[in-house]
């Protein structure tokens, strides 16, 4: 492209009298914008930008709203709202009463209540107190909460009477107020619940604040089934602390795997495009199922007189997903380690144990559908005959069913022998699917086995870091969020995570199929590129099994 040719002359100067005049006759030929709002028939411009100015208006006249006390001196208790946190809450500010098992449950508890104010007892401060002694998870949640009421009571220019402000602490989520009950609370309870009770003190407490601020809606929250049926036999309004809870029903979890409609490729046929890539084969769908799929979700086509479709999603962009077939693991000649899937299930559950590029996996299901199985079937393979791994490290949760046996003599491993017996059984099976080297072939295909599968209990995982390891946690529906936290987190380069569990066989104390740190995980990993979960449905170990799992 040729050049512009060059200026004839240089550019003259332009005088400031000249800039002056001409910004002087614009500003006398434009018209003045009027302030108000404009009328319903102008422009849709001049609307929009009337409601720019209105909301401009409200946003600098905005005032501070006060509100009652609740303990202390009389006087009013500041808080700013803005316009944006009216639109976000969806009525008048409750005030919850916590009970002390909410604190020990969650030590950031106080946090989770959005705009509503928070207030606790003085009953519950002694609580709290005698509780925070021991190595106990429950006495760590109650030093944390201390640790957390002081730093919100050291916060600047706080004043506790009339509440602490529960964001000074970087938790902007938290719009309400933090109130301590520094006052008498005059209350009547009946005579057949006794006062020196804490339990009954605080039931005190919320009847006293229901009557001293009839205006406000005051709900006391707590762990305990008892003092719930207590309070609202009492007229009280209480509610269970459910923020734990990753799902409310367990049949909401996400199971891993989609069934295409009937009418799939009658609806999407037109849109797909297909490729093939080595042994397996591409499809590009367009349609309104694409919205439901999650990315590693196995999809299947199932239809009588037409052919199957299995598959795993591997990319979604907006509406347009693509799906990448499986590997056969029902036949005999793609056996990990001897062992074929039986059933449908299975056969994604070995698709995500083999793959390399899946770093975390979840299987849940009931007794007997082979999760201990096909993951040390899958973990012997890669290990001994891949190489991609080192070792395997099996751990799982020692909650027992009955009552405790006691301390176990020797050492690490040995102590956690006992509850490895479902390893061992595996194991013998595993041992049983070689048999073409005979006995000392298998006695030493046995030992070698055995040298590469470490047993580790839970207790030590913290501060650890796994190098290219294949971890087993099993029994994983006995953890909390938090000790799933700390075991997921110890996975370094190259390892690889498989939990399992069967969510109908919760033996810990306080945790249930929503609040379980399985839920959890397969809740919060669903839809990452390196994750997966499958649920398995059909029990494979025995017919005497699988009729007891239906109907005991």
């Amino acid at each position: 492209m040729p050049l512009p040719p060059a200026p004839a002359k240089r550019a003259d100067r332009l005088a400031l009298e000249k800039i002056t005049q001409s910004q002087a006759k614009e500003r006398q030929t434009k018209a003045p914008v009027p302030r108000s709002r404009p009328p319903a028939d102008s422009a849709p411009t001049a609307g929009l930008q009337g409601k720019l100015d209105t909301r401009t208006f409200d946003l600098q006249t905005a005032t501070v709203v006060p509100s009652m006390p609740i303990a202390g001196n009389s006087g009013t208790k500041p808080r700013n709202v803005s316009p944006v946190q009216r639109k976000r809450s969806s009525g008048p500010a409750k005030l919850f009463v916590l009970d002390t098992n909410v604190l020990l449950h969650d030590p950031i508890c106080l946090f989770r209540f959005e705009e509503h104010d928070i207030f606790l007892p003085m009953i519950v401060l002694e609580e709290l107190d005698g509780h925070k002694k021991g190595m106990t998870e429950v006495a760590r949640n109650a030093r944390q909460t201390s640790r957390t009421l002081d730093a919100l009571a050291a916060s600047p220019g706080c004043d506790i009477t009339k509440g602490l402000a529960l964001n000074t602490t970087g938790h902007t989520d938290a719009r309400g107020k933090l109130l301590f009950q520094t006052e008498p609370l005059n209350y009547t309870l009946p005579a057949s619940l006794p006062i020196g009770k804490a339990d009954n003190q605080i039931l005190g407490v919320v009847e006293a604040l229901r009557h001293k601020l009839p205006e406000r809606e005051v709900v006391l929250v707590s762990k305990d089934i008892n003092m719930r049926v207590k309070a609202r036999a009492l007229g009280l309004n209480t509610d269970d602390y459910k923020n734990d809870k990753t799902l409310e029903d367990g049949d909401l979890l996400y199971s891993g795997a989609l069934a295409l409609p009937t009418d799939f490729w009658a609806s999407h046929g037109q849109a797909v495009e297909s490729w093939q890539q080595g042994p397996h084969t591409f499809y590009k769908v367009d349609g309104p199922i694409v919205p439901d799929m999650y990315i590693n979700q196995f999809v299947y086509f199932e239809a009588p007189g037409e052919p199957s479709l299995y598959a795993r999603v591997t990319e979604i962009r907006g509406t347009t997903a693509v799906l990448r077939t499986l590997k056969d693991f029902n036949h005999l000649k793609n056996a990990v380690w001897g062992v074929t899937a039986r059933n449908r299930e299975q056969n994604f559950a070995m698709n995500l144990l083999t793959d390399p590029e899946v770093d975390f996996v979840t299987l849940t299901g009931t007794a007997g559908t082979g999760k201990t199985l096909m993951a040390l079937a899958a973990g012997l393979t890669q290990v001994l005959d891949d190489r991609r791994y080192t070792e395997i490290i099996v751990t799982r949760a020692t909650v027992s069913v009955g009552e405790d046996i006691g301390f176990l003599p020797g050492t690490e491993e040995e102590k956690m022998g006992p509850w490895m017996g479902a390893l061992d059984d595996n194991l013998e099976v595993l041992g049983k699917t070689e048999n073409s080297a005979g006995e000392w072939g298998r006695a030493a295909t046995n030992e070698l086995v055995r040298s590469r599968i470490k047993i580790k209990s839970m207790n030590f995982m913290r501060g650890r870091t796994f190098l290219n390891k294949y971890v087993i946690i099993d029994e994983a529906q006995n953890l909390t969020p938090k000790q799933m936290k700390t075991l997921v987190t110890r996975a370094g380069p190259g390892t690889k995570i498989v939990c399992m569990g069967n969510l109908a066989q919760i033996d810990t104390p306080y945790l249930t199929e929503g609040s379980s740190g399985l839920t959890f995980a397969v809740d919060k990993f669903k839809g990452w590129p390196h994750g997966g979960h499958i649920t398995l449905a059909r029990g494979e170990r025995s017919r005497l099994a699988d009729f007891a799992s239906e109907v005991l």
